[in-house]
């Protein structure tokens, strides 16, 4: 079972994030295990300052190295993943996705104000994600877009396994038009091909589908 520890200092950001939906059920039926954890409880003075001004001046605050590294020694096992959630990072992927659901244990630290005394990513930190280029009000964000993602690579976790291959970004096409009940809805039919029974022309008609979309909206990924 993977075992996933969230360092931020909004932990009940994630409270409903946790427990509703695909995940909820995943982390319910013993897929995947996450843990939250405030900063502050690693903090040492009675304010519980996590945070203080940049050296050099300018705007914002910076995440304090003390508390940081103080958690996450506490919560590090041998092996582990340190993660630090960051525009700077490398772009999140499906493919990185997949190698972290293949891990044992994670532990993402997430940013927030200006960053993070730079000390902390030289000393603790093993990989550095982006979820775009954008930037948050806080990483804890970032965590739970990394974290769902990653978890649908967990067996078991979705409860239909073929929609992974069936899905934007895989073999770097984006998803093709879904439909459902009722088959014509106020003037609007849908495509004679879904309805004919024929698995290997709905297939053909849905790769067609997927290279269409691909080369208007994202034609990077066909390049």
């Amino acid at each position: 079972m993977l075992r996933i520890d969230i360092i931020t200092l909004f932990p009940r950001m994630l409270d409903g994030f946790l427990t509703e939906s695909i995940l909820g059920r995943g982390i319910e039926a013993g897929h995947l295990s996450v843990d939250v954890h405030d900063l502050r409880k690693w903090t040492t003075d009675k304010h519980r300052t996590a945070d203080d001004r940049p050296f050099g001046g300018g705007a914002g605050m910076v995440l304090k190295p003390e508390p940081v590294f103080a958690a996450i020694e506490q919560l590090q096992t041998p092996g582990c993943r340190r993660i630090y959630l960051t525009p700077d990072g490398i772009p999140l992927s499906p493919a990185l996705a997949l190698d972290l659901s293949k891990q044992k244990h994670l532990v993402f630290l997430s940013g927030h104000y200006e960053g993070i005394d730079q000390r902390i990513r030289d000393g603790l930190i093993d990989q550095e994600i982006s979820i775009g280029d954008y930037v948050l009000t806080n990483g804890t964000l970032a965590a739970a877009v990394v974290l769902d993602a990653l978890a649908r690579f967990i067996p078991g976790v979705l409860g239909e396994e073929k929609s992974l291959t069936h899905e934007s970004f895989t073999n770097k096409l984006l998803d093709f038009p879904q439909y459902t009940r009722p088959a014509e809805f106020r003037g609007m039919s849908i495509p004679e091909v879904l309805l004919s029974g024929n698995h290997a022309e709905i297939e053909k008609w849905r790769h067609a589908r997927q290279v269409e979309k691909t080369s208007s909206v994202r034609p990077d990924l066909l390049n």
